[in-house]
């Protein structure tokens, strides 16, 4: 049975949100006290976050799908329904996520990092907080909105400063069992390392990690062997040290013969190119081991590269090598940009952004997209008349009403709000603002009780249109209109000289 694994697919599904209450308030000598149905609760958030005691993603390979709490529906008497628990699960640091088109998303280092996998639905409000002056009791209340679902991909790049490459049975195994406390499978046959190692090291003051990835041989580019498999563990280091066997019994092989094969399937990984390399010779111990090591060092160190001759049974040149690796470990370290504290760059939506696009298809119907109305579709119950109601009452008010008229729908024309499961399909009517408060043949408007004081009982006012009389006109003598049915003063008179020079 498997016990490291380093790549998985997480189905996330989080909580939906609970549904609002439809309640009325009912006390003694008070039928109809009015709404107080509660809001639904939130539905639970799926959270991923870096656990300092996970080091595989082992659980997820068992368990991949994954799913939160529902938040509760609201209750009556004012009371919201509790919200749903979020699921909390533990990944290892050095945990990259992908999204399901292959886009990396979240990068989790460090413990305690936190990264929200899936979010929870929003709660339905309830017919008390639907309710207004104009709609004083709501006979309908919003559904909550379902969880989000997504498809991730998990995969665990181990942090370590210090990668230790080479072909099986070069000794890397008992390499980081001799400068570290890890203790990882020995024995004298290829691929005993299955898995990479991870061991951490002490050299004076700095203290760094080092990685032990499974052995790479000819043809790991394609599939072959263990090694590319788990070079992804090496991406994060701050150098590659070359564990060259210098004891092999197989006559085909030597220290340099292997450098050139390690870094021709490096080059076919890519990546790994601006890496520091450092070169030990394994196995000196041995007479073989002490005579090859001396017949390629000079040559090594002609190409640029530092070597170590070593020997993990007897340790010699051991604190060489780890001094060595420190070194470029401060370096990195000092170079490395301080980190800042991230600035929340807040982006509001423009003036002139309506909140949805209406599309025209070639078949003759229309596509209506945005965020706001397809959530206002997924709240939207469709077996209450009143709550359908409200919703074209928002939709008009929104301006999807003008838009469809601009695109050329007219009465009849299918209509789809959404995608996918939540899509929505209708004959579009055009008497949203016409015949919205006559709904399903309810004698009083849409949102009132006629048991309420004052919700029917609305007198209209009468205009009076403003029309002389011919007796009228006879007897307005001082009015001088061309039109005498529409009176209208003439003039003021004012002062003016006689012809006689006498002020009148």
């Amino acid at each position: 049975m498997a016990t490291f694994v380093d790549r998985v697919t997480l189905y996330a599904t989080a909580g939906k949100g609970g549904d609002g209450c439809v309640s009325v308030k009912r006390e003694k000598f008070k039928p109809l006290g009015g709404p107080d149905g509660g809001n639904g609760g939130r539905g639970g958030d799926i959270v991923l976050v870096v656990d300092p005691s996970v080091t595989t993603l082992l659980d997820f390979h068992h368990s991949p799908h994954r799913k939160a709490t529902s938040g509760h529906q609201g209750y009556g008497d004012r009371k919201d329904g509790y919200q749903g628990d979020d699921l909390v699960l533990g990944v290892p640091n050095g945990t990259v996520i992908y999204d399901s088109n292959g886009e990396q998303i979240a990068d989790l280092i460090g413990n305690g990092t936190i990264f929200i996998a899936a979010q929870g639905g929003h709660g339905g409000l309830g017919n008390l907080a639907l309710a207004s002056s104009k709609r004083r009791a709501p006979g309908f209340a919003l559904l909550g909105e379902p969880g989000e679902e997504r498809t991730l991909s998990l995969e665990l790049k181990s942090v370590a400063d210090i990668a230790l490459v080479g072909f099986p049975s070069a000794g890397k195994s008992s390499l980081i069992a001799a400068i570290s406390a890890a203790r990882p499978k020995i024995a004298d046959y290829p691929f005993t390392t299955l898995v990479p190692n991870l061991g951490v090291v002490q050299a004076g003051e700095t203290r760094f990690t080092v990685a032990d990835v499974p052995g790479l041989i000819p043809g790991a580019s394609q599939g072959k062997g263990l090694g590319l498999e788990f070079l992804r563990h090496v991406e994060r280091c701050v150098a590659l040290v070359h564990v060259l066997d210098c004891g092999t019994l197989e006559t085909d092989r030597n220290p340099i013969h292997d450098l050139e094969v390690i870094e021709n399937e490096l080059a076919l990984y890519g990546g790994l190119e601006d890496r520091v390399r450092i070169i030990a010779l394994n196995k000196i111990d041995l007479p073989d081991g002490q005579a090859m090591s001396d017949m390629v060092a000079d040559e090594l160190r002609a190409k640029g590269y530092e070597v170590y001759p070593v020997s993990a049974a007897s340790r010699a040149g051991l604190r060489e090598l780890t001094y060595a690796m420190a070194r470029l470990v401060q370096k990195d370290r000092a170079a490395a940009v301080v980190e800042e504290r991230t600035r929340i760059v807040l982006r509001p939506v423009a003036v002139d952004d309506s909140g949805f696009a209406v599309k025209a298809n070639a078949d003759g119907s229309f596509t209506v997209r945005g965020k706001k109305v397809e959530r206002w579709v997924r709240q939207t119950n469709f077996k209450n008349a009143e709550a359908i109601g409200y919703l074209a009452d928002r939709l008009a008010q929104l301006g999807v009403e003008k838009e469809l008229f601009k695109k050329g729908a007219i009465a009849g024309s299918e209509v789809r709000i959404g995608d996918g499961a939540t899509e929505v399909v209708f004959d579009w009517e055009p008497t949203i603002e016409a015949g919205a408060e006559q709904l399903a043949g309810h004698l009083h408007r849409r949102g009132e009780d006629s048991r309420l004081e004052s919700t029917w009982a609305q007198s209209e006012r009468v205009e009076v249109e403003d029309i002389l009389s011919d007796d009228e006109i006879a007897k307005q003598w001082e009015y001088n209109v061309s039109d005498p049915h529409t009176p209208k003063l003439s003039p003021p008179i004012t002062k003016q000289e006689s012809e006689d020079g006498d002020a009148k």
